[in-house]
């Protein structure tokens, strides 16, 4: 309730690549009024998604470890973010991945490299109360 009071949405981005990390942060500040958190790992992603709720959560699928679709799935199966949207931001563009992701749970795929007004249409359409979206 607390990011409420203060009208920041609460996301998180999963990128095993800090630049890419970056960059999304980046891209969903300029969009949205949130606080964003960063995953390096697997591991990492999934205890803060065990931890705490968020609005929204980006999602790379190539990462080492569990791997992204494994997250996604863990996310989906237990913990405060089973009705979280998620994002997934990946280099995978076949078809049959992406269907695979959405018949997991994820809201919605963007293809990297991330298209910044692609990213800004998800997040408007995905994360709760729109409101916050920047004009």
């Amino acid at each position: 309730m607390e990011e409420r009071a203060t009208n920041r949405l609460r996301v998180l981005i999963v990128d095993d690549e800090e630049t890419i990390r970056l960059l999304l942060a980046s891209m969903v500040s300029s969009q949205v009024k949130a606080e964003v958190q960063l995953a390096g790992t697997c591991e990492q992603a999934l205890r803060l998604a065990e931890a705490a709720p968020y609005d929204g959560i980006l999602l790379d699928l190539r990462m080492p470890g569990i791997g992204g679709m494994a997250v996604l799935q863990q996310v989906r199966r237990s913990g405060p973010n089973t009705k979280t949207p998620i994002i997934v931001v990946s280099a995978v563009v076949e078809k049959d991945a992406i269907e695979r992701c959405l018949a997991a749970g994820a809201t919605a795929y963007i293809t990297k490299p991330v298209n910044s007004a692609e990213l800004a249409k998800a997040l408007k359409k995905h994360l709760p109360g729109s409101s916050h979206a920047r004009n």
